[in-house]
């Protein structure tokens, strides 16, 4: 089977000018490498497209694959992890991961938790602060929607970004400052949600639907060193040296996570693979932060590989794990119309 692989490599973004922070989210070469080694150790033939310019560039000279293994981020808007899952519907090419529907909705951490409250799934309590005028009306002595401390973060962003010791604010002078600074910076909403002074934890999550299994439970563990309080990028990008990550035992424990994790993963539809962040409260309860339908596939860096792999699958098992769910989930789709879809597609040609 040919597989063609879509990503955003860091170091091509870097080089156009932007910055570390704004590329966080790319791959570095080591991970397309593994990923595009792992697929033709599977069997398969690889084939290396890049980001979306090159993918729709391609397209357009009539280049086809049979199946799509996208981990392409995007670089711009809150829809942006969306578009290359929507271009490739578009040319009716089957791709691997969540679809451009959960894509875009898991991206906004806001419309993630409205869809977590509609579904009964613990989630701390939250609102958004939509620009800069409408913090600057925020006044002393007012009431914030949510009791301090709050933990505040940009809507849709990963990795961390956005994320330091200063993100925890205890007053309403604080939340103003960090919401200003963040709209400013990131040119988006902020979330403000009840901070959760408990443990961290990450469940990695494989398959579709009835059949998603947990992979197992992460905790996220800040060493001495670490920047305090938050799983920030910084701490992100250095966590060989700034975290540790065991793998929960405790039955009891790691069915609790599961159970939640399952319910969030199912509750957007995702598909394939991904991961779901829980914190624990001051109550002791587990309430899920976010889901991350597009998770890090760097083989030692990521969370989602660290995982697996500490929980007895390793990296190949894992690749194998998502092509076998999209290629199932490629059976199962109907051909509609009278035509086969090869000869329904628009005639593209390049100029």
């Amino acid at each position: 089977m040919k597989i063609g692989l879509v990503y955003d490599l860091r170091k091509e973004y870097l080089e156009m000018g932007f910055s570390d922070e704004e590329t966080a989210e790319f791959d570095s070469e080591e991970t397309i490498s593994a990923l595009y080694q792992s697929i033709k150790d599977l069997g398969h033939e690889a084939c290396r497209i890049g980001h979306i310019y090159e993918l729709t560039r391609r397209l357009a000279l009539g280049e086809r694959w049979d199946l799509v293994f996208n981990v392409a981020e995007g670089l711009y808007g809150r829809s942006r992890e969306a578009q290359v899952p929507a271009l490739l519907e578009a040319f009716n090419i089957p791709y691997t991961l969540s679809d451009p529907l959960t894509l875009a909705l898991a991206l906004d951490k806001a419309m993630t938790k409205r869809i977590f409250r509609e579904n009964g799934i613990p989630t701390p309590d939250f609102f958004v602060i939509s620009s800069i005028e409408e913090a600057a009306k925020l006044q002393e002595g007012a009431k914030a929607p949510v009791p301090f401390p709050l933990f505040v973060k940009p809507v849709s962003e990963g990795t961390g970004k956005g994320i330091t010791s200063s993100s925890i604010v205890h007053n309403l002078a604080e939340l103003k400052n960090q919401a200003r600074r963040l709209i400013a910076k990131y040119n988006q909403p902020v979330l403000a949600e009840a901070f959760l002074p408990g443990r961290e934890f990450t469940v990695g999550v494989t398959g579709t639907g009835a059949r998603a299994r947990a992979a197992g439970v992460l905790e996220v563990k800040l060493l001495k060193g670490a920047e305090p309080g938050v799983y920030s990028y910084a701490n992100k990008e250095l966590c060989e040296e700034r975290v540790k990550y065991t793998l929960i035992k405790n039955k009891k424990l790691a069915e609790e996570a599961t159970e939640l994790a399952l319910k969030a993963y199912r509750s957007l539809e995702c598909r394939d693979a991904g991961r779901v962040d829980i914190k624990a409260g001051e109550d002791g309860r587990f309430y899920v932060l976010e889901v991350n339908p597009l998770a890090g596939l760097h083989p030692t860096h990521s969370d989602l590989p660290i995982l697996c792999q500490q929980a007895g699958m390793g990296y190949s098992e894992l690749i194998r794990s998502i092509l076998d769910s999209a290629l199932e989930r490629k059976k199962q789709t109907p051909v509609s119309g009278l035509l086969a879809p090869q000869e329904r597609r628009p005639a593209w040609k390049a100029d």
